[in-house]
């Protein structure tokens, strides 16, 4: 069975609980196995990218990404990701998951994936992101002259940069749907 195809099930199965409550273990692990191709493919995107070297990486972000989280959102399944310093304003947080980056940044210590009931019909998830060493050539203090130009050509208004291995970047999130 595929993963899709198990994904579903699963939500389908979740469709028979009471309406008014979710039970947060059963939908973080819905909602990680939802995440889990979307971060495995950007993964794989970004470590090709960067194959050419870093200036070619900003596709796997600036191309790749929305692709593959749009690629991997059906069934009433959406995904993405967000962060609080956004390098792309199309990633922008949707209201529900605001809160939620501002306990993970408060609280850097908290590295549990998070649910929170969006309405009577969808459950959001939500993982956080922490800043791999990889992740300074792009998002670090000392950032390349040639990458800097390239990411200001391409993210004009940029806030994405300025972090150290290990900080809050931001968070996977999904949005499943309870039918």
């Amino acid at each position: 069975m595929s993963r899709i195809a198990l994904l579903l099930s699963i939500l389908a199965l979740l469709s028979a609980c009471d309406r008014s409550k979710i039970n947060e273990s059963t939908w973080k692990e819905a909602g990680g196995q939802a995440v889990l191709p979307f971060k495995q493919g950007l993964k794989q995107a970004l470590l090709k990218g960067m194959e050419g070297g870093p200036v070619q990486a900003i596709g796997a972000c600036r191309i790749e990404a929305p692709r593959i989280a749009k690629s991997l959102s059906k069934g009433g399944l959406e995904m993405g990701r967000t962060s609080r310093k956004l390098r792309n304003p199309s990633n922008a947080p949707k209201p529900w998951m605001k809160p939620l980056l501002e306990v993970y940044a408060s609280d850097p210590e908290s590295r549990e994936p998070k649910v929170v009931l969006i309405d009577q019909n969808t459950v959001g998830y939500v993982e956080p992101i922490f800043v791999q060493p990889l992740c300074l050539t792009c998002h670090g203090t000392e950032i390349d002259p040639e990458l800097k130009a390239a990411l200001e050509l391409h993210y004009p208004s940029d806030e994405a940069t300025g972090y150290l291995a290990g900080d809050f970047r931001g968070i996977f999130w999904a949005e499943l749907p309870r039918e």
